[in-house]
């Protein structure tokens, strides 16, 4: 029965998009036939290598990575012959995880599923949904290298063209989300832009709970945040990315070559709006943004 080690950033890595997962496996007939041995790196990104170093020494038939650039750069540090497939979040030819997208030419393939891409996107949407708001509060996690400048360089221009001013609130742990809350509070922003990152979604109670109590409107990056009362989400199809990445392993393992399998790059984005919380918020949601939702919460 072939192993595959699966790696993710945190064990609360959510359940729909592991089925998703699976569900890409299944469709290349790997169900009970194919054994998982999941890793996560809790948040510790820092952790990686030394995961990956004990899936190399399992001799795992494959590492699977989902959602995160440094579990991918980590395994494809660590081997050159256990097959990879990844869902990252950036470029992967940018990262050196594949000489190109239409030949990855080594033992890496997978799908680059976009964040920064369609955070001045998601910036406009929360606009639309609050037209009064001026002054935006931006949420990064400093311990995502380089996701903070990316942030910065994509949100930027983008405001400025929308006429809004965005400040920048940094938070890598439970207790610098509280304080990082607690400074934009005193700076009254008029909404809240929670950047893309597996740390926040996993930490979404925490963030939702904080902006219900401050009456704060705020747009997230996954519809997650929304299931679980977050006013707006605009993103990837996480799930249907991370079925891609469970088709990719299945035909890994089937004896084809990821250096032969080109990179796909997601096609498919939804924007979920939670009706209920945007009327305790006391905001009307215009009719064209809610004739444009993929998902309307209730």
């Amino acid at each position: 029965m072939p192993v595959i080690g699966l790696l993710s950033t945190t064990s609360d890595t959510i359940t729909a998009r592991l089925r998703a997962f699976r569900a890409g496996l299944a469709e290349i007939g790997y169900v009970e036939n194919v054994a998982i041995d999941s890793r996560s790196a809790d948040g510790q990104l820092g952790r990686f290598p030394a995961l990956v170093a004990d899936l190399v020494r399992r001799q795992v038939s494959l590492i699977a990575v989902l959602g995160s650039a440094a579990a991918a750069l980590a395994a494809k540090a660590a081997t050159q012959t256990i097959p990879i497939a990844f869902g990252v979040p950036v470029d992967p030819v940018k990262l050196g995880l594949v000489a190109s997208l239409p030949h990855p030419g080594g033992n890496a393939t997978g799908i680059n599923f976009f964040t920064a891409e369609v955070m001045a996107k998601r910036l406009g949407l929360l606009r639309e949904l609050v037209p009064v708001a001026t002054r935006i509060a931006v949420l990064v996690n400093p311990a995502n290298v380089g996701r903070g400048a990316l942030t910065r360089a994509e949100l930027e221009p983008a405001a400025r063209v929308l006429g809004l001013q965005v400040q920048f609130f940094d938070a890598s742990t439970n207790p610098e989300i509280d304080a990082a809350y607690a400074t934009l509070v005193r700076e009254r922003p008029d909404a809240l832009f929670v950047s893309s990152d597996t740390f926040f979604t996993s930490r979404r109670m925490q963030l939702i709970s904080l902006a219900a109590r401050h009456a704060l409107p705020a747009a997230y990056p996954v519809r997650e945040f929304v299931e679980a009362g977050g006013l707006m989400s605009y993103g990837t199809s996480l799930a249907e990315a991370y079925r891609q990445v469970g088709v990719y392993s299945g035909r890994i393992l089937k004896g084809e070559k990821p250096a032969d399998l080109p990179v796909m790059q997601a096609s498919k984005f939804e924007l979920v709006i939670n009706l209920q919380t945007a009327r305790l918020l006391g905001l009307e949601v215009p009719p064209m943004l809610l004739a444009r939702a993929d998902e309307v919460i209730e």
